[in-house]
């Protein structure tokens, strides 16, 4: 017995030292592999390139958007007339008499006050002088046809790009750019400007305790209304924010997923069906339901919102049907898995009592299958609000279209900032709505 089990060893010993060996090299040979792949991405994606394009000026200005707003102070250089406004919209421009404390006019002389001690200095319609502490001032003057720059040391610093017809100034302290038609001042400030009201607005500038008292026991701004109503309509109506327009796009959001969702998951329950073995016999109507789920799905959902928005043209029902065609195929597959695994015992003691095929999938099928389909249908739910600022974005509907019309301008970041923070705000709301009918609904 034990010659023979030794024997037994030896004729093993070969077999697991090759097992062991190769199990080893799996263990070298995967993670060096996985290296190599990243190495080779390394340089095929041109990584090092990257870095050297990578512009960290234009991020740090880009970043500071997000956080500030600016104000253009605008000379025309024809006429000689002076325009102030936030982010140079007309919606934001200061009304006649009206001005920031930085700006003083006398005569045809404006003073210009920026950060860091730097100021501008507008004279008449041809003349503009920026000082800059501790180098001094740069004088720019419209000249035969183009503009000529003086420097106090007659070098052209780094932070000033000269040519014979425009000249353009950025330091810490703020920009100017003059051109033969026009000079422009930017000053940046930290906040969103107008975010609660507007300039015209009887109610700008005024703190939240002068707001409050007006609410309860002020003078009414307008006779015909509160002076509560008052200001919830100004703010609602803000020209400049539009909060009434992005509260509004918000709600087409969250009922584009909830459309599209819902129609999916009606339309793929009775599909589902036909696509599971044990409740279609005919393996001809099997392999054309699952074919369909595969096709609906396998075109993702952003070529269906393309496709669809060339057919029936922009909007959020498109929205919604392009996620509905998607989330079919996907439900489809994950109900016909469900409803393979389901306990058939139940069913045929139905069968047993005489009820017929319907009822017996409404009582024996569907309370089986109801924990997974409702969990499905609301992770969807929840993944399809999301995926809706996406689709709204190419459709023309939800806050999608907004945030691509604020990042389309190149100049409105602090409205892209403020989409960002409520689209999140919605995704979180969503998550926890889900969440909590989730468990009321599967564990009652």
């Amino acid at each position: 017995m034990t010659i023979a089990t030794a024997t037994a060893a030896q004729d093993v010993l070969p077999t697991v030292t090759r097992l062991i060996a190769r199990k080893r090299l799996i263990a070298f040979a995967a993670p060096a592999a996985i290296l190599a792949y990243f190495i080779y991405v390394f340089f095929a994606f041109d990584f090092m390139g990257i870095a050297e394009r990578a512009r960290m000026d234009n991020a740090r200005i880009l970043l500071s958007d997000f956080v500030s707003h600016k104000t253009h102070v605008s000379r025309d250089n024809r006429s000689g007339d002076i325009r102030i406004a936030i982010e140079g919209e007309a919606k934001g421009l200061y009304p006649e008499g009206m001005s920031p404390d930085w700006v003083t006019r006398a005569g045809d002389v404006t003073q210009i006050e920026l950060k860091h001690g730097h100021s501008v200095t507008m004279t008449g319609r041809d003349r503009v002088s920026y000082t800059y502490p501790g180098y001094g001032t740069v004088d720019i003057a419209l000249a035969g046809g183009g503009v000529d720059l003086t420097t106090p040391d007659g070098q052209v610093p780094d932070w000033i790009n000269a040519s014979g017809t425009r000249v353009s100034i950025t330091t810490d302290g703020g920009r100017l750019s003059m051109t033969r038609a026009r000079t422009e001042v930017f000053r940046y400030q930290w906040g969103w400007e107008l975010f609660w009201f507007t300039l015209d607005s009887p109610f700008y500038g005024k703190s939240f305790g002068e707001l409050a008292a007006l609410s309860l026991s002020g003078e009414r701004v307008d006779p015909e209304r509160s002076n509560f109503a008052n200001i919830v309509g100004s703010f609602w109506n803000n020209q400049m924010w539009r909060h009434g327009d992005v509260l509004w796009a918000i709600f087409e959001t969250i009922l584009m997923a909830f459309l599209g969702t819902m129609s999916a998951a009606i339309v793929a329950l009775p599909l589902a069906f036909l696509a599971a073995s044990n409740f279609s016999p005919f393996v001809a109507v099997r392999q054309v339901a699952r074919r369909f789920f595969d096709f609906v799905r396998g075109v993702d959902g952003l070529i269906w919102t393309i496709i669809l928005s060339r057919a029936f043209g922009p909007g959020p029902l498109t929205g919604a049907l392009a996620i509905a065609i998607t989330d079919t195929g996907s439900f489809g597959k994950m109900f016909s898995e469900a409803l393979e695994n389901v306990d058939d015992k139940q069913i045929e003691g139905l069968a047993s009592t005489g009820a017929k095929p319907a009822l017996r999938y409404r009582f024996g099928v569907i309370p089986q299958i109801m924990p997974v389909l409702l969990s499905q249908v609301l992770y969807y739910l929840e993944s399809n609000t999301r995926s809706a600022t996406v689709i709204g974005a190419i459709t023309g509907g939800g806050i999608g279209l907004l945030l691509t019309q604020a990042i389309t301008t190149q100049k409105d970041w602090e409205e892209v900032s403020y989409y960002i923070i409520l689209i999140l705000v919605m995704v979180m709301a969503m998550d926890s709505f889900s969440g909590w009918l989730r468990r009321k609904l599967i564990q009652g």
